[in-house]
């Protein structure tokens, strides 16, 4: 089993910048990929970004250029979040997926982000 829990989220202006975090225990080293996603109330959860060791980061086109996933030996999930929209605002959530699961397999609880201008 592994355990995600995100923090960073909060209140940020238009056109702002914020670091959302995701630290990962317990098995993690079966886990092939870890990412992002989020959901805005009244919309079906997106993917936002993700990655995986020895190939190039993936994120949606919508955060293309504003967003960068990084991470530390695969413990700590990040998401630097720049040139914030108001369309940027929902609850982002950290996924990990198992190796041999072509599912997410782990999510967090999330962390809101909250886009005022």
């Amino acid at each position: 089993q592994v355990q995600l829990a995100e923090s960073g989220g909060g209140a940020v202006q238009v056109g702002g910048s914020l670091k959302l975090s995701c630290s990962a225990s317990g098995r993690t080293q079966y886990n092939c990929e870890m990412g992002w996603f989020r959901q805005a109330p009244g919309k079906e959860r997106e993917f936002v970004a993700s990655m995986e060791p020895d190939r190039p980061s993936k994120y949606a086109d919508i955060v293309k250029g504003r967003f960068t996933i990084s991470h530390v030996e695969w413990k700590n999930l990040y998401l630097q979040m720049t040139y914030i929209g108001s369309d940027d605002a929902a609850m982002y959530y950290c996924a990990a997926r198992r190796c041999g699961d072509p599912n997410w397999t782990y999510w967090g609880q999330g962390t809101q982000v909250t886009v005022s201008s």
